[in-house]
């Protein structure tokens, strides 16, 4: 009977352990999907606007000066990510590729303006910076026209400020509520020793000497569940990287905020909570713990 109630012991013992580990991963791995959808939404939004082409669209009359003037120019802008001169054969080769019609046979000569096309970099991607662009590149007479999508950029730029404001607020509230599953968590798990807590305490075993294997088995549950996590998001970010968005999602760089913020997340939340825990029954008196 003995070996059978020693067995049950650890058989619950074991289960609650499984099931504490296995919530903190879940929490832990919501908290990381957020962390992951904020960081790929933001990679996202950076590739979509340093691939927006501004174009210089040059005058007939522009001489080698000019283009010379115009590249130096773009060549030590600190906004500019990257820039190609296209010539105007170039220009009518990729529009006769595009519609499939030569202006040429037709008028007699190439109406196809030479132009620069210019990506910038991404924090300079909205519509009060390109406009005082526009108004700069308007000073050189050469220069017919800056196109760019202007309502397309602004309506981008107030969209990813909606959604990254909403998955702010989210992520907030998910860590709240992570915190306070793992609080709940480690609780009920050190609720089901009190008695041994309070036995410790009264054969004289020191505070800390009695902190000591709780907080350490906490902790360590902590970081297990922050290893299954990150496995788990390791795992999405594979899934999604296959899904082919032609972004650069799945470097191991991208994932060293998400790690650090669940391991982190793991490791304080568990190790306040199991002291705070134990704190409150080690200061409890022993008749108290049948009334809780």
């Amino acid at each position: 009977m003995p070996k059978n109630l020693e067995k049950a012991r650890r058989d619950s013992f074991f289960n609650l352990y499984f099931t504490s580990t296995i919530s903190i991963a879940v929490s832990l791995f919501m908290v990381g999907l957020v962390a992951f959808l904020l960081l790929w939404g933001n990679s996202a939004a950076k590739y979509t606007k340093e691939n927006i082409v501004i174009s210089l669209v040059l005058s007939d009359s522009t001489t080698n000066d000019d283009i010379q003037r115009i590249e130096s120019y773009l060549k030590n802008a600190e906004f500019v990510l990257k820039y190609k001169y296209i010539n105007k054969e170039e220009a009518l080769a990729e529009y006769v590729a595009d519609i499939g019609d030569n202006p040429v046979e037709l008028l007699g000569y190439n109406p196809i303006k030479a132009s620069f096309e210019v990506n910038l970099k991404a924090e300079y991607i909205n519509n009060v910076f390109l406009k005082s662009l526009e108004k700069k590149f308007s000073n050189y007479t050469f220069v017919e026209n800056v196109a760019y999508q202007k309502v397309m950029i602004a309506d981008f730029n107030a969209n990813i400020q909606k959604i990254s404001a909403v998955l702010l607020l989210f992520s907030i509230l998910l860590l709240a509520i992570t915190v306070i599953l793992i609080n709940n968590t480690i609780r009920i798990s050190i609720y089901s020793k009190r008695f041994v807590i309070n036995t410790m305490k009264l054969v004289g075993a020191k505070a800390w000497f009695i902190r000591r294997p709780f907080l350490w088995r906490f902790v360590k549950n902590g970081l297990i569940a922050s290893f299954l996590a990150c496995f788990g998001l390791f795992g999405v970010g594979y899934y999604i990287q296959r899904m082919d968005f032609s972004l650069p999602l799945y470097d191991y760089r991208f994932f060293v905020p998400i790690i650090v913020v669940v391991f982190a997340v793991g490791f304080l939340v568990s190790f306040l909570a199991a002291l705070f825990c134990i704190n409150r029954y080690i200061r409890m008196k022993s008749g108290d713990l049948y009334f809780i």
